[in-house]
């Protein structure tokens, strides 16, 4: 039996993990189990208001984990970069862990806890610049690995990245059968799913709505290095 650790926590985007939950359960079926995981079992709300339950607590999650993954939500993910109690549980379970890995800006958590010290990662497209900050290497891909750290991009990057460690841990088969069952062929109606693509009269009015919580972020990075 093989665990996976997901961390869950107030604000953080549902999607970040449903999209790899799905993929690890389609394709590690029996084999696997996956543990929702936070300080204690009170239900924790997302970025859009659904409530999730956790399963584990941080002193129930097992020592030893196949895969350890940090979901991404903007203020969440800021308020995470200063809990040194999710921090230091994070580098603790790293440790162990086969797999290190995270979605979205949760690699700035993983960052903030001095797990992607000297490695390549990735994050959402609006957080890129807060990654060197965490002496990170910062790669702009949907999903990217260094050893034995893998990060994905934003929000739906979790997809491909979930099938990706799939593959790497269960065999491609297995992940072609779970991409298969997720009906996952993605044809999205407009070509705006990155500031490369999208319309600049789109990405200019998100960059500035975007632009406090980067400020805050990287505030909340040189916090995290005076901890090192």
């Amino acid at each position: 039996m093989q665990h996976i650790a997901m961390l869950v926590y107030p604000g953080f985007t549902a999607l970040d993990l449903i999209g790899p939950q799905t993929a690890f359960a389609f394709s590690f079926l029996e084999d696997v189990q996956i543990h929702l995981v936070w300080k204690t079992l009170d239900p924790v709300t997302t970025d859009t208001g659904i409530t999730l339950h956790p399963t584990a607590s941080f002193e129930m999650c097992p020592e030893e984990l196949a895969i350890l993954f940090v979901p991404g939500g903007m203020a969440g993910t800021i308020a995470l970069m200063r809990d040194v109690e999710v921090l230091d549980f994070l580098a603790e379970r790293a440790e162990r862990a086969t797999y290190v890995t995270s979605v979205c800006t949760g690699s700035l958590v993983l960052g903030a806890a001095g797990l992607l010290r000297g490695y390549r990662a990735t994050t959402h497209w609006g957080m890129r610049e807060v990654l060197p900050l965490l002496e990170a290497e910062r790669v702009d891909a949907r999903y990217v690995e260094d050893r034995n750290r893998i990060t994905g991009g934003g929000v739906t990057s979790g997809i491909d990245f979930g099938l990706r460690i799939a593959a790497k841990m269960q065999g491609e088969e297995a992940a072609q059968r779970a991409q298969l069952v997720m009906e996952y062929d993605p044809d999205p109606p407009f070509q705006a799913g990155t500031p490369e693509s999208a319309p600049a009269a789109v990405v200019e009015p998100l960059r500035s709505r975007l632009a406090p919580a980067v400020a805050d972020a990287r505030l909340a990075a040189e916090q995290a290095r005076a901890r090192w």
